[in-house]
């Protein structure tokens, strides 16, 4: 994989911008608001992000505008996913998102050769897809994606069927500290199996074990099905503390009714 390459995917890495965190500061104020440019001087920012990474595959046989494109793909989703409240540096958000999108990537594309056409098919569709979310407030239709690109309807179909890689709960999202937060830790599940077997068992003793903020977290993850995004939000402190407390909370309860 070439990586001395100075030009990936028709960017000159050699004239990347380099932002200083009151920089990024400032324009995560700015996206939050809607505002579409300083998304994209954050995205600019911080492709020397995805450089870094990718180097990290070098033993890898895969083309380097390929890996640079999919972890472009892991940046948009750590920009659009990151908030700012959890305490942590967007490196240390990012790197790992980028690294997943990337090993998924290769898992997929190790079992199955896919196209380049087809792969650059895909990513055009995954990048309007995302675009058209954020615009709309809501997720596209496959109509209104091939509308946005100008492809077909059933090539885009073909194309994101062909680079579909199904994602583990267990996917790491990031490591704070020692407490690593997953992919089931962002997902709002009304009715998932811990919630089955809290419901069936003698609750009212078992809550009365824990302290009031670890009773906070309970009801509102099962109960209420918040995310721990959300109850981090709601009750001020970092997701890496709801995710601590929450787990210590369900051993307690755990240990109490067995």
């Amino acid at each position: 994989m070439a990586l001395n390459k100075v030009e990936i995917c028709g960017v000159n890495t050699s004239r990347l911008p380099v932002l200083t965190n009151e920089e990024k500061e400032k324009l995560f104020i700015r996206i939050r608001q809607g505002d579409e440019n300083a998304r994209e001087l954050f995205i600019k920012g911080n492709l020397r992000l995805v450089l870094s990474v990718i180097k990290r595959f070098s033993a890898s046989n895969e083309n380097v505008d390929d890996l640079f494109q999919i972890g472009c793909i892991g940046l948009i989703k750590s920009i659009d996913n990151f908030n700012t409240e959890l305490g942590v540096r967007f490196s240390t958000y990012a790197v790992p998102m980028i690294i997943g999108e990337i090993r998924r990537f290769l898992r997929d594309n190790n079992s199955i050769r896919v196209s380049r056409s087809l792969r650059d098919t895909a990513y055009k569709a995954i990048y309007a897809r995302e675009n058209l979310t954020r615009k709309n407030q809501k997720e596209p239709s496959i109509t209104e994606i091939a509308a946005e690109v100008g492809i077909a309807r059933e090539d885009i179909i073909y194309a994101l069927d062909a680079i579909q890689n199904p994602m583990s709960l267990y996917e790491p999202v990031y490591t704070d500290g020692g407490d690593t937060l997953y992919v089931m830790d962002q997902i709002k599940d009304k009715k998932n199996k811990e919630e089955v077997w809290l419901e069936h068992l003698s609750l009212s003793d078992a809550i009365k074990k824990l302290n009031s903020r670890e009773r906070e977290i309970i009801t509102l993850r099962f109960f209420e099905g918040k995310t721990q995004m959300e109850v981090a939000s709601l009750i001020g402190i970092s997701q890496a503390q709801v995710s601590r407390l929450e787990k210590n909370a369900l051993r307690i309860m755990r240990a109490y009714l067995t």
